[in-house]
C-alpha cells in the first residue's frame, strides 16, 4: 500500500477508482439518461392550472418573488429559480401530482426545509419543485415498540420532543437539526453528532410509504429492524429524491441513556486534537460523540454567543461525549481525559449537568452559524477519511488553504473522520467563485487519496456529481443507473443530480473518452 504523506496528498493524481473490466456497461457520461432525451417544451401554466385542481388554493406557488424563495438550498454558490412549486399535505396529493409529471413528461424535485448543502433540492432543469414542508403530522407513536411515525416535513427535533417526555429520543442529529426535515434527511442519509454511536439515518429508518415516480404507492421496509425482504428500503434512503418521494416514515426510537457527561479539551495544535481522537478510540472507548473545532471556529463562536465558552487562544478544542450506565461513564471519562493530556491537551472541562452540557454544545452547533455572521460567503465541504489519517489530512488542508489564498474553517465530525471545512471568501472578489470550487475539489481529491469518500452526509446532488468517477469505475456508476431506471425510467426524478453528464461534466466527460472502449450491457 502506498505510504500517506503530505507531498502524495497534495499532488494531483489520477481517479482512485479501480479500472474498468474490458466488458462492462457504458457509463452514465457517455449515455445520456432518458430525462435529457428530447421532449416538447413544457406549458407551466397548463401544469400550474392542473396542479390547482389538486392542491388547496394556498398549496401552488407561482409568482416570481415567492419563486425566489427556492431558487437554492443551503449550498448558496449556484441558484435556479423554478418555474413553479407545490406544496401538497397529503399522500395522495403527492401521488396525484406524481402522476401528473408522469402523464405530461414534466421533471420533478422534491424540497424539504431546503438546508442541504450540496445542490440537491433545486431546479437546475426546469423542474415542478414538491415541497413537503406542509407535511408536518406526527401520524403515531408506539412506545411499547419504541416507534414514531411521521410525515416527511417533520423538523429533526420535533421527534425527540415528541417523546423526550417518556424518556424517549431519535438519535440522529445533524447541526441544523432544528429546522432540517425527517424526509430531507432520508434523502440525504443525514449524520449529525450522535452518528459516530449510534449510526446515521439509515440505522433509524424502520419503513417507509413512498411515492413513487409514476405515482404509485407503495411500502419499503416492514417496520422491524430486520426482515429477510430485499433491502429496498435501504436502497432509498441517501438516494437523493431521484427514486420517489417517502411520505410517511417510521423511526426507531431509542432510551434516554442513565448517565451522559461530556470532555472539552483544548489543544496547541490541530493535529495534536487529531492524535488525541485516535488515542481515545484506541483505548476501546466508544464515545456518543467526537467533535473538533479550529480557531477559526473558536473565535467566530465565542464571538457569537458573547461569552469566552472556549479557551480563545486555543489551535483546536476537542468535544467527547460518553453515555450508558453511571459507572461505564466513569471509567470512559478517565480514559479519555488520560488520552487528551497524552495528546498535549492543555486543559479538560468536564460537564456532566444537563446545562453545563448543552452550553458546551451549544458552540459546536451554533459553529456555522456563527462564521456566517463574520463571513456571509461560504463553501462548505463534506469528505470523509480514516481516523488515522486525520492528523496529516489536517496538515494538508492547512496547505491548500495557503495554496489557495482562502481562509479554510474546519468544524467537524472527528469520531468518524466526516470533516466540514468551510472555505470563507469575499463573494464580490474578481475569479473568487472558481478558486472556492477549485479549492473545494482539492479537498475532496485530498480525502480520496486518504481512503476517504467525497460525502459522509450532504450528498452528491449537484455540487459533487462531477467527481463521482473519482471513486467509482465506468461500471459501478451505470450500475447504480441501472436502479436508478428501475424506478424512474422516464428520468424525472431529480434530473441531473448524483451522476456525471457530458452536458454538466466535460472534464468528467474527457476523462471517460481517454479510458478503453466499453461494452454495452443489456438492461434485463
Amino acid at each position: 500500500m502506498e505510504a500517506l504523506t503530505l507531498s502524495s496528498l497534495l499532488t494531483p493524481g489520477p481517479s482512485r477508482a479501480p479500472s474498468p473490466s474490458p466488458a462492462t456497461a457504458i457509463s452514465p457520461i457517455d449515455s445520456p439518461s432518458p430525462a435529457s432525451a428530447s421532449r416538447p417544451p413544457i406549458d407551466w401554466t397548463a401544469i400550474e392550472r392542473r396542479c390547482r385542481a389538486i392542491l388547496p388554493a394556498r398549496g401552488v406557488v407561482a409568482a416570481r418573488q415567492e419563486l425566489l424563495t427556492y431558487d437554492c438550498d443551503g449550498l448558496t454558490l449556484h441558484r435556479w429559480e423554478p418555474p413553479l412549486v407545490v406544496l401538497p399535505e397529503t399522500t395522495e396529493q403527492v401521488a396525484a401530482l406524481l402522476r401528473l409529471c408522469h402523464r405530461e413528461g414534466v421533471p420533478f424535485v422534491a424540497r424539504g426545509s431546503g438546508t442541504g448543502l450540496s445542490g440537491g433540492a433545486v431546479a437546475e432543469t426546469p423542474s415542478l419543485v414538491i415541497a413537503t414542508t406542509r407535511m408536518r403530522k406526527v401520524l403515531a407513536v408506539d412506545l411499547p415498540n419504541r416507534r414514531i411515525t411521521v410525515q416527511p416535513g417533520v423538523i429533526n427535533s420535533w421527534v425527540t420532543r415528541a417523546v423526550a417526555g417518556d424518556g424517549y429520543y431519535y438519535a440522529p442529529d445533524p447541526s441544523s437539526q432544528v429546522v432540517c426535515s425527517i424526509g430531507g434527511n432520508v434523502a440525504e442519509n443525514s449524520g449529525g453528532v450522535h452518528c459516530l454511536k449510534y449510526g446515521v439515518t439509515s440505522n433509524h429508518v424502520l419503513e417507509m410509504e413512498v411515492v413513487l415516480p409514476d405515482g404509485t404507492i407503495t411500502t419499503f421496509g416492514s417496520g422491524l429492524a430486520e426482515t429477510p425482504e430485499l433491502d429496498l428500503r435501504g436502497v432509498f434512503i441517501g438516494s437523493e429524491g431521484t427514486l420517489g418521494i417517502a411520505t410517511a416514515i417510521t423511526l426507531r426510537l431509542l432510551r434516554a441513556p442513565a448517565s451522559v457527561a461530556v470532555l472539552l479539551a483544548d489543544f496547541t495544535t490541530m493535529e495534536a486534537a487529531a492524535e488525541a481522537v485516535r488515542g481515545i478510540t484506541a483505548a476501546g472507548i466508544l464515545p456518543a460523540g467526537m467533535e473538533m473545532m479550529d480557531r477559526l471556529c473558536i473565535e467566530a463562536v465565542n464571538d457569537y454567543l458573547g461569552a469566552q465558552e472556549y479557551p480563545h487562544d486555543a489551535a483546536a478544542v476537542l468535544l467527547v461525549e460518553l453515555d450508558g450506565h453511571q459507572d461505564e461513564v466513569a471509567v470512559a471519562l478517565e480514559l479519555a481525559t488520560e488520552r487528551c493530556r497524552q495528546a498535549g491537551a492543555r486543559t479538560v472541562r468536564l460537564a456532566t449537568e444537563a446545562d453545563d452540557r448543552a452550553r458546551l454544545w451549544q458552540g459546536r452547533k451554533s459553529a456555522i452559524s456563527a462564521l456566517g455572521r463574520r463571513f456571509p460567503s461560504y463553501y462548505l465541504q463534506d469528505g470523509v477519511v480514516p481516523r488515522t489519517a486525520l492528523p496529516e489530512v489536517m496538515r494538508a488542508i492547512g496547505e491548500l488553504s495557503e495554496r489557495y489564498d482562502l481562509p479554510v474553517a474546519n468544524v467537524f465530525h472527528a469520531g468518524d473522520g466526516n470533516l466540514h471545512p468551510l472555505i470563507l471568501y469575499r463573494a464580490g472578489d474578481p475569479g473568487v467563485e472558481q478558486r472556492v470550487q477549485e479549492l473545494g475539489a482539492e479537498i475532496l481529491r485530498l480525502c480520496i487519496a486518504a481512503g476517504g469518500s467525497i460525502s459522509g452526509e450532504h450528498g452528491v446532488g449537484n455540487d459533487k456529481r462531477c467527481y463521482m468517477d473519482w471513486m467509482f469505475a465506468p461500471d459501478d456508476l451505470a450500475t447504480m443507473q441501472l436502479v436508478r431506471q428501475a424506478f424512474d425510467p422516464e428520468g424525472l426524478a431529480n434530473p441531473g443530480k448524483l451522476f456525471p453528464t457530458p452536458k454538466t461534466c466535460g472534464e468528467s466527460a474527457q476523462r471517460r473518452r481517454e479510458e478503453p472502449a466499453l461494452a454495452t450491457v443489456e438492461v434485463f
